[in-house]
């Protein structure tokens, strides 16, 4: 490890710290609306019975509160189909640039709404946030991925996610009621996401542009010289520019790759699919289930201190999150992949059991928590880092744009269906909800293996295969 570290210079731990902040606010705004959840939906109360003179009825306000969580999803399900295109106009930098103006948008909104008595502005500051969060999820990883030396990618990639859940965590402490999290100052908390937006501004013209984009896509091989050496330290980068002309004579016999030539042609169909069940096994794991509700899940599950559990659950996040980074180039993508999925179910049962027999066996709460934690852990060994990394490293410079976009929005459309549905699944199905859970990662295990079986390569390996097809 400490050779790996030697191998990163300063421009490069600057460009890749300044990227991840896109991810931290990621991160911030999937947690940061979790614990201040009945203190929201108290003033949206407020508000409906200053416009009408009477009570919210509890359907609409599960409806309001469940939009206000779910339009996230919309927001970047819709930007991260844009991620290809605007990549390749503006480039990768720029782009992160432009996009923090989503980000004053939306944490404006939000942190206004309060003083305008307004859940609408609530609700489109995070359709807005959303958007930015959308661009990002897929800026950020193909920026990082292009940047990174080869033996560094796995490892930096990882830092994607562990800049998500850090920003979890972060949104989950402030959201205490004795910090931000009280009546007077939730505003505060909604609104301060422009923090890192500023930071990143500030930062990113220090950053050099992907030498990737700039030779392959741009052609500019004096300023693709230029940033090689400012991330390699070196004056001699023929090895790396050697690397990126095969790549581009490559690129220049094939087709421009569109999204749906992804899914027509042989050679993308299948690295593709993997991409889209990666993303999908993400997110329909419940995992965000638990980012979104997890305080409100506690508290069902007999914790005395909920909020508390939370933070607990965002240090577990955080831990196994750098546990993965040293694991990631040693065990191979799909072994940890395929391990946080199994250990995902078990502590779905687990979870399961003790909340069936909580009520006759008061210290089952403790075992349900022990299943939460476990459950976080398992996923960020695997599913949590790997797919945002994984599909920047399978597709090659040409088809790689429309690769992001597909797969972004397959995981941001599968955010959006738990964000939306879990609070009403959860009403009516409410001892057996992880057992769902537990029945999509074992569809996603089983196929992800099926496509997969009869080599024992990691998915890197696989990535590497699809690779050398493209230049015959």
């Amino acid at each position: 490890m400490c050779f790996l570290l030697q191998r990163i210079t300063g421009t490069l731990a600057l460009s890749v710290f300044t990227a991840v902040l896109g991810s931290l606010q990621f991160g911030y705004n999937i947690g940061v609306i979790n614990a201040p959840q009945k203190i929201i939906e108290a003033e949206y109360n407020s508000t409906w019975t200053h416009r009408y003179s009477e009570p919210i009825p509890e359907a609409t306000l599960t409806s309001l509160w469940s939009l206000s969580v779910a339009i996230f999803s919309i927001g970047g399900m819709f930007s991260s189909f844009c991620v290809g295109i605007i990549s390749e106009w503006l480039g990768r930098r720029k782009a992160m640039l432009i996009n923090n103006l989503l980000a004053f948008i939306g944490g404006g909104l939000m942190g206004m709404s309060k003083i305008s008595q307004s859940f609408e502005m609530m609700i489109l500051g995070r359709f807005t946030i959303g958007a930015y969060c959308g661009l990002a999820s897929g800026l950020v990883p193909m920026y990082v991925g292009e940047i990174s030396p080869t033996n560094l990618r796995g490892a930096l990639g990882t830092l994607h996610q562990l800049a998500i859940v850090t920003g979890i965590l972060i949104a989950q402490i402030l959201g205490l009621e004795s910090l931000l999290g009280s009546e007077e100052l939730w505003p505060v908390l909604m609104g301060i996401t422009v923090i890192p937006t500023v930071l990143q501004m500030a930062l990113l013209p220090f950053c050099p542009e992907s030498p990737r984009f700039l030779y392959i896509i741009r052609c500019q091989e004096h300023h693709a010289k230029s940033g090689l050496r400012r991330l390699t330290g070196r004056l001699d980068v023929s090895e790396d520019l050697a690397e990126m002309k095969e790549e581009k004579r490559r690129m220049d016999m094939e087709r421009k790759v569109s999204i749906a030539e992804l899914f027509r042609s042989p050679l993308y169909r299948q690295p593709i699919i993997i991409a889209i069940l990666l993303q999908l096994s993400q997110q329909l794991s419940g995992i965000n289930a638990i980012f979104y509700y997890s305080t409100s899940i506690f508290q069902k599950a007999g914790v005395e201190s909920p909020v508390f559990a939370t933070i607990g659950a965002g240090v577990v996040n955080c831990a196994f999150t750098v546990v993965s980074l040293f694991l990631v180039e040693r065990m191979g993508r799909r072994t940890l992949h395929m391990l946080g999925l199994a250990g995902m179910c078990v502590c779905a049962v687990v979870m399961t059991i003790a909340l069936n027999l909580l009520e006759g066996v008061p210290w089952m709460s403790y075992i349900s928590m022990l299943a939460i934690f476990g459950f976080v852990a398992f996923f960020e060994v695997g599913p949590g880092p790997i797919p945002w990394f994984f599909v920047a490293e399978l597709f090659s410079q040409g088809p790689r744009p429309a690769a992001m976009a597909v797969a972004g929005c397959s995981n941001w459309t599968a955010n959006f269906i738990i964000g939306m549905g879990f609070q009403y699944i959860a009403v009516s199905r409410n001892k057996i909800i992880f057992l769902l859970n537990m029945w999509l990662n074992i569809c996603c295990f089983k196929k992800i293996s099926t496509i997969l079986v009869g080599s024992d390569a990691s998915i890197h390996d696989k990535a590497e295969l699809t690779e050398a097809k493209s230049s015959q």
